[in-house]
């Protein structure tokens, strides 16, 4: 009797190895400005870059993203905040295949 074929399905231990193509990010937030309507500074805003992407950008909604990228500062000082959530967005675009304006990586 022969043994049935091996699945062909990945294990959650098998990483998938495939190289993802870059995405140029400014194109994309750019035109997702114009479709905004709204004049907005992606490039140094948190909140413009929030409300690009169609995203709640109220201060409680910055705060828990803050949390949940493991800002340690004091959340009451929001220009702070408002920095480290920007860097730390474009650093977690690049780091999943975007590619974003060396500028903003810091």
């Amino acid at each position: 009797m022969a043994s049935p074929a091996p699945s062909q399905e990945r294990s959650p231990q098998q990483a998938d190895t495939t190289p993802r193509p870059s995405v140029d990010i400014e194109p994309v937030l750019d035109a997702a400005v114009q479709k905004s309507g709204q004049k907005l500074d992606w490039r140094h805003s948190i909140v413009d870059l929030m409300k690009a992407l169609g995203m709640d950008a109220s201060l409680e909604e910055r705060k828990e993203l803050a949390h949940e990228l493991g800002y340690s500062g004091d959340a009451h000082d929001s220009a702070k905040m408002n920095m480290f959530l920007h860097k730390a967005l474009m650093k977690k675009l690049a780091e999943n295949g975007g590619k974003v304006p060396a500028d903003l990586l810091d």
